[in-house]
């Protein structure tokens, strides 16, 4: 606790510096009347927005600011954007600015001016989504899979050439993975999402855990005084239905706001694999089909009040239930030598799974002047729960399906529980100089795992104590961080920034009596420049350190079998892996982009499908086994094509060289990826959108797999009504069924191992979405503090 307590006041010092401020003054008005509700932002040399308003009745404004160069931009939804550099050295009045309205008639097409689609940052690529149809009454997974440069596949969100990336609203982590976050973001309506930010190397404040970059999801804030309710029905037609209902009420008035969002869903999916085992003595073949329940509730609650212009405290309260049973039917066929039908395993089971979490957060924002230092404190509990009880049988046939005798029958009944408290604090301190921020963390967290293994083979349960096990882990995780970033002149830019973290972990077997300890100190430093040559060029380079803890599952040496002769175990001497990455970028009138990367990866883990010829089992375990280089050039060309056609392209090239630092008996290979995507928005009218995407990534090895190729070709279609209140969406999803993992490939003990799996990729989707109240919203969404830890819960 001393140590904590240090580490707290090292880098959270209060600076007091008076300084004068300035006033920027003047009236917003279209051609005939005075206009009310636009939105003033005031930006820093570096494009950050400082502060901002919105206009009166009168269509008047009132800013107080230092001295110093800004550029002012004004928008209101109807009317061209308007932008304009100005030097502060005294009050100014800016007289009356006039809008004009952004409508043009076309014969039977109506063009609206539009924001560009993708603007490049120092240190983020920012996409501005409102173009692509397949987002309006949809949800923020399906608005992220859009983004350039990020690939939605298998239930993970990867930035290209990074890695499994993680995912933040309003720069709040949010600690979930796989189809949790998947359901959590498919609750978040795509309409109230203002863009997203693809941050391929994130900055010192946020933390340092994942390789794959950060996806930070800003939702839009609106006027005050206002209130909106939007309600959301969609249809997913796989194999077979899905339905969602979901409703979001925001009110805000004077200085109190609420939100308040009630998400269900339920219906059922179909989930097919495929797993080949080219034994010695044989093939064998494992087919499994899946009927998975896609059942979820959740909830959210947040208030949030303004004690006075420069004070603001808030409570946020999320609840989320998760209940996919699936029953499968998996048959094991095994082959001879000369390719023909040997016996038949027939493997049936049904698994009892849910989940569920609370989460409670505290937030209090200060400004502590009018320099616009401010402060902000989160305090955060959270508590994760998660069950699994499986039951199977499996029957041995000969070649003929003549019953011999029962293979296997089991039970796993399986409970953890993770709860974690984390405080954190970030103070933003602009100086003359350049703007500072720094802040501190502090984390704790429990988990305990509990996992009863039956023998049923007679029909009377049996426990197994050798596959039993109670696992119980904890850990502390200190940070603190600084960051600063600087205009140097009209041409360069500098962003420096360094974190400090100190974690302790404690892991303890009670089945093996094993207990592995880990205590460690780590810098992670940061660095972005950029370099404005001219008008129409632009040169960035950035470098970062990171680290990529194992999920709190992954620890727990349990063993859960998959089928009869398969089954999976964690480990508790995983290590965390470490990356340096690197990546220089150029960008020609924002529309034509390129970025060149290398990532350089050590102490690497993952899995490692092992077989066992002797007795033709697979075991699915974690490992420390390599060291990676990965590396690559991304094209993105950003189009109009015609007045009405936008276009958003993007070509990758990707390469790897992997070392196995760890004798696996496998061989590394690496070969060369090319990943293309097009995105095309047809704007056939006033209130009407068409939407054509296609992707293809082609076939790769990295180190120990080999993956196929993916392809899909999505359709898109909306239709706006009653003034927007009412929208209307459909998409056909991959319509050519082949976005699904397949040919993953493996080969260890020289046991080639072929996986494919298709989880319902294939859907067409009707969506309805009834807006009504206010639409100017201005909900100030908060997420938590203890992000860092719920991720790797792991579901």
């Amino acid at each position: 606790m001393k140590k904590t307590n240090l580490l707290i006041f090292l880098i959270l010092p209060l600076f007091c510096l008076a300084q004068s401020t300035l006033k920027l003054k003047g009236k917003v008005a279209g051609e005939t009347m005075p206009l009310e509700w636009a939105d003033v932002s005031l930006l820093n040399a570096e494009g950050k927005i400082i502060d901002g308003t919105t206009t009166k009745q009168d269509g008047s404004f009132e800013l107080n600011i230092k001295s110093g160069s800004y550029k002012i931009g004004i928008s209101l939804l109807g009317f061209t954007d308007y932008e304009k550099e100005i030097k502060l050295t005294s009050d100014l009045d800016l007289g009356t600015i006039l809008l004009k309205e952004n409508t043009t008639n076309l014969g039977e097409v109506v063009i609206e001016t539009k924001k560009n689609t993708i603007e490049r940052k120092t240190d983020r690529l920012v996409y501005n989504l409102e173009n692509n149809v397949n987002t309006v009454g949809g949800d923020a997974l399906s608005a992220i899979n859009t983004a350039p440069g990020v690939v939605v596949k298998n239930s993970e969100i990867t930035i290209l050439g990074k890695g499994t990336s993680r995912v933040m609203i309003d720069g709040r982590l949010i600690e979930l993975t796989g189809e949790e976050l998947n359901s959590f973001l498919k609750s978040i309506s795509a309409s109230d999402i203002k863009n997203i930010e693809i941050i391929s190397n994130p900055p010192a404040r946020y933390e340092a855990d994942g390789f794959g970059g950060l996806i930070n999801i800003i939702m839009k804030k609106g006027v005050r005084d206002s209130w909106k309710n939007t309600t959301t029905l969609s249809y997913d037609q796989n194999k077979y239905g899905i339905y969602t209902l979901r409703n979001n009420f925001f009110y805000n008035k004077n200085k109190f706001r609420f939100s308040a969002s009630v998400n269900g869903k339920t219906g059922y999916k179909n989930s097919e694999e495929i797993l080949e085992m080219h034994f010695p003595d044989g093939l064998s073949k494992m087919t499994s089909t899946t009927k998975v329940k896609d059942e979820n509730f959740s909830g959210k609650l947040a208030v949030d009040y303004d004690f006075s212009d420069r004070t603001t405290m808030g409570f946020q309260l999320v609840n989320d239930r998760n209940n996919p049973d699936f029953k499968s039917d998996i048959s094991i066929d095994k082959y001879t030598t000369q390719n023909q039908l040997r016996d038949v395993t027939k493997n049936n089971s049904f698994t009892d799974k849910g989940s569920g979490n609370q989460t409670y957060n505290l937030h209090l924002i200060t400004r502590l002047d009018s320099l616009k230092r401010k402060l902000s404190f989160d305090i955060d509990y959270f508590d994760y729960n998660s069950k699994f009880d499986r039951s199977f049988i499996a029957n041995n046939y000969t070649s003929n399906m003549v019953f011999v005798d029962v293979n296997q029958a089991g039970r796993n009944i399986s409970n953890q529980d993770i709860d974690n408290f984390s405080f954190k604090a970030d103070m933003e301190h602009p100086f003359q100089a350049l703007n500072l921020s720094y802040g501190a963390k502090v984390s704790f967290t429990n988990s305990t795992s509990d996992i009863s293994y039956y023998d049923m083979i007679t029909g009377t349960p049996q426990l197994d104590a050798n596959q039993s096990n109670r696992f119980k882990y904890t850990e502390n995780n200190q940070a603190v961080y600084v960051n600063g970033d600087k205009k140097i002149n009209e041409k360069w830019s500098l962003q420096v920034g360094l974190r400090l973290e100190s974690t302790k972990t404690n892991g303890f077997s009670a089945t093996l009596n094993q207990e592995t300890v880990n205590d460690y100190v780590k810098l992670f430093p940061t660095f972005y420049t950029s370099y404005q040559k001219n008008e129409n060029n632009s040169f960035s380079f950035n470098y970062g350190k990171r680290i990529n803890r194992p999920r709190f599952d992954l620890l727990n040496p349990f063993r859960v079998y998959i089928n009869s002769n398969s089954y999976s175990e964690g480990n508790p001497f995983l290590q965390p892996s470490f990356s340096d990455n690197f990546e220089l970028a150029h960008s020609y009138k924002e529309t034509f982009r390129t970025s060149v990367f290398v990532n350089a990866i050590s102490n690497g883990y993952g899995v490692i499908f092992t077989s066992i010829p002797e007795t033709n089992t697979q075991i699915v375990t974690r490992e420390n086994y390599f060291k990676g280089l990965n590396y690559g050039i991304g094209e993105s060309y950003s189009a109009s094509l015609a007045e009405w056609w936008q276009s958003e392209n993007a070509l990758y090239f990707l390469g790897s060289k992997t070392e196995f630092n760890k004798n696996i008996n496998a061989m590394p290979s690496n070969s060369m990826q090319i990943d293309f995507s097009t995105n095309n928005t047809f704007i056939l009218g006033k209130t009407t959108k068409l939407q054509l995407d296609f992707s293809y990534s082609t076939p790769v090895e990295n180190g120990l797999y080999e993956v196929g190729y993916m392809s899909s070709f999505d359709f898109g279609f909306k239709q706006d009504l009653y003034n927007k209140h009412l929208q209307i969406a459909f998409l056909a999803n991959d319509i050519f069924n082949t976005s699904y993992l397949k040919d993953f490939t493996s080969v260890v003990n020289g046991v080639k191992q072929v996986y494919s799996q298709n989880e319902s990729n294939r859907f067409v989707r009707l969506s309805v979405v009834y807006n009504f109240g206010n639409k100017k919203i201005n909900i100030k969404d908060r997420n938590f503090g203890n992000q860092e830890e719920r991720k790797r819960t792991g579901n």
